[in-house]
């Protein structure tokens, strides 16, 4: 047993080990603190180029979000520079090829675990290119609506008017359809009414048209539009359409606010009534009869 295993060999055999290490740390220090260096170097460059990237290169995309993610590209880019210059100091090429082998498997496995979250960093990367929408701008969706705060790599966020916030996931706001009011100045909106059956109809829309003409500009290609809709229960109901300045929904509740009063008050200097639905119960031809009691009938046998 002893001429198969020496523990004074073994011991021997680690401390050489152990010392040959120690001599290859020592020679490679000096690597080591240039490899740190450059590192450290790197990461103060890329920063300094992403500060002026946002300063004066990325000033001419009109997209907050786009710049945000185009310094965030430039900085890791030069930090990947950096590492793969370190690993030169390093003498380490060959491990530098077993990292990417094996950073590529690792990658594919992640990428397979995380697909929600890679999908909502593509919809961010896909929302920030997009010119159909932009910071501040207005927009309404199927779930929520409100001025865009931020758009990151993995959200969505909407400030709505009473000052809440609203977090959506990209890909779920990618996939579904939304309304952004900011992106044309002029939008047309519509306001409805009924009036009595005993109403001129030319004479309610001879006036409509022109209130609404009168107290809201139309330009050119643009004008007030008037439809009686439908003879209703106790009234025949008509629309007017008008465009009006709105980049966010509060302009049009001022407008149809505005319209209203405005069609109320001159349909009352003219008489012309704007009825509420009424129901008449006509008992002509159906009369009711009111059975007797039969326990009043019973009683005044028996009396």
């Amino acid at each position: 047993m002893n001429d198969k295993f020496s523990i004074e060999g073994s011991v021997s055999k680690l401390w050489d080990k152990l010392d040959g290490w120690l001599d290859a740390i020592i020679l490679k220090l000096p690597n080591l603190v240039m490899a740190i260096l450059t590192m450290l170097l790197f990461y103060f460059v890329a920063r300094g180029i992403k500060k002026l990237s946002n300063k004066y290169l990325l000033t001419h995309i009109s997209q907050k979000s786009i710049q945000l993610i185009i310094a965030k590209i430039i900085f890791i880019i030069v930090i990947m520079i950096g590492f793969f210059i370190a690993l030169g100091v390093l003498d380490l090429d060959k491990v530098l090829t077993s990292i990417l082998a094996g950073a590529g498997v690792i990658g594919l496995a992640i990428g397979l675990a995380l697909q929600g979250t890679l999908s909502n960093t593509v919809g961010g990367v896909v929302l920030s290119f997009m010119d159909k929408i932009r910071i501040n701008d207005y927009i309404k969706t199927s779930e929520a609506d409100g001025f865009v705060s931020e758009i990151s790599l993995r959200n969505i966020v909407l400030r709505q008017t009473d000052n809440n916030y609203v977090v959506i996931p990209n890909s779920k706001f990618v996939e579904n359809a939304f309304t952004n009011y900011s992106i044309s100045e002029r939008s047309r909106i519509a306001v409805t009414c009924g009036v009595g059956y005993e109403s001129n109809l030319q004479e309610v829309e001879d006036l409509v048209v022109g209130i609404i003409a009168e107290n809201f500009e139309q330009k050119e290609g643009e004008g007030v539009e008037f439809f009686f809709t439908e003879f209703g229960d106790s009234s025949i109901n008509f629309m007017t359409r008008f465009w009006i300045d709105m980049v966010k929904a509060k302009q049009e509740h001022e407008a149809r606010h505005k319209a209203i009063k405005l069609i109320k008050t001159h349909f009352n200097a003219k008489g012309i009534n704007i009825p509420f639905p009424i129901r008449t119960l006509d008992f002509g031809k159906n009369k009711l009869q009111i059975a007797p009691n039969e326990n009043a009938s019973e009683n005044a046998n028996n009396d």
